[in-house]
């Protein structure tokens, strides 16, 4: 009986080699911009770059940079798309576009944090090719900090423009309570970006933070003090023993699909519920098969969770990995196990997931 391995290998068709080396060599290209993207928001130079059309030359003066660095990093910029140039004049800027990406770290679209965590997911390379051969997993704590930085500025443009604009107001009666005065807890809260944010919108109501990476619990209260958020405290727990049973709002950025015991957090977040609390999930855009999530948003999650959320998953007690492309069917059976019976979609951005269950 022939294998697959023993039929003879199906003749290279030219016009589509073609096509597809040239698909990688331009992500080839993608990929060598990344570590230049990094390397410009660290010294500023989108920032001084904004300011107006400049030369290598005068960036250089704008920067207190040297000449010859500046004008290959801004060379390959122009190659890339990055920035716009002149090149007869020698003259590089930016579009209101380029800068609302690269240069204003408040614009919804700003997307220079998701770089950085590319940069951590090429250091820890070699932690998951290990974990791919023994099948353990890697504590969020073990990951390089570029992942922590990078995450943190990678949601909080969105979640700045959406938390309480739109995801609270879609909830049944959430936004009343809120701003009548009610409790709060903010499960894997990372740097605390969710949770200064409610808190600062709905002073009446107390806030919790909660996460398993000490680390970010530090970073979370140096935030809310550099905010002078006064309604807020984080502390270091896991999402099946976080204090408390009397919430009328409880919250997960980001993070369910991350956790070892999604049904475990779903059963002890229902326990820690007031009777006609809420709890609001935000997840990964995602379809629920895999034939839905072939696209580009698609592309960046399951990378993300092949290095990082599934290994984090898998750290963990159970782990479940549900990995970042879960999808709303998915995440409806871990929530409805935990004991809740109410269960929709309240919203949606391009790339979240907006879910709302209740008791």
């Amino acid at each position: 009986m022939n294998s697959t391995l023993d039929a003879p290998a199906a003749e290279v068709r030219p016009e589509l080699l073609e096509a597809f080396a040239g698909k990688v060599l331009n992500d080839l290209g993608a990929a060598a911009s990344g570590a230049l993207v990094v390397l410009g928001d660290r010294l500023g130079l989108y920032r001084a770059l904004a300011e107006g059309p400049t030369t290598s030359a005068g960036l250089a003066l704008r920067t207190k940079l040297d000449e010859r660095y500046l004008r290959e990093w801004l060379c390959a910029q122009a190659a890339a798309g990055y920035v716009d140039c002149d090149p007869e004049a020698g003259l590089f800027f930016m579009s209101p576009e380029q800068i609302a990406v690269f240069a204003d770290p408040d614009h919804p679209a700003a997307m220079t944090g998701g770089f950085y965590t590319m940069a951590s997911v090429y250091i820890d390379e070699p932690k998951v090719a290990e974990v791919f051969r023994t099948g353990a997993g890697i504590p969020w704590s073990d990951h390089h900090n570029c992942l922590f930085c990078g995450v943190e500025r990678f949601f909080r443009p969105g979640y700045a423009a959406n938390i309480v604009q739109t995801w609270i107001p879609a909830l049944d009666g959430v936004e009343e309570k809120l701003r009548a005065g009610g409790r709060v807890a903010d499960i894997g809260c990372g740097h605390g970006v969710s949770t200064i944010l409610m808190a600062q919108a709905y002073p009446a109501s107390r806030f919790r933070g909660f996460d398993i990476h000490e680390g970010s619990i530090e970073s979370a209260r140096q935030h809310a003090a550099e905010a002078g958020v006064t309604n807020v405290d984080f502390q270091v727990a896991t999402a099946k023993d976080f204090p408390g049973n009397d919430y009328d709002f409880v919250t997960v950025f980001d993070a369910l699909h991350d956790m070892g015991d999604p049904v475990g957090t779903a059963r002890h977040i229902r326990q820690s519920l007031r009777p006609h609390g809420t709890w609001m999930i935000v997840e990964p855009m995602a379809g629920d098969s895999l034939a839905d999530n072939l696209n580009p948003v698609g592309r960046i999650y399951y990378s993300a969770s092949t290095m990082i959320c599934t290994p984090g998953s898998r750290s963990q007690e159970v782990g479940l990995a549900l990995g970042a492309q879960a999808g709303e069917k998915k995440l409806r059976e871990v929530v409805t196990q935990g004991g809740f019976t109410r269960f929709r979609r309240a919203a949606e951005t391009p790339v979240n997931l907006i879910l709302e269950a209740r008791p």
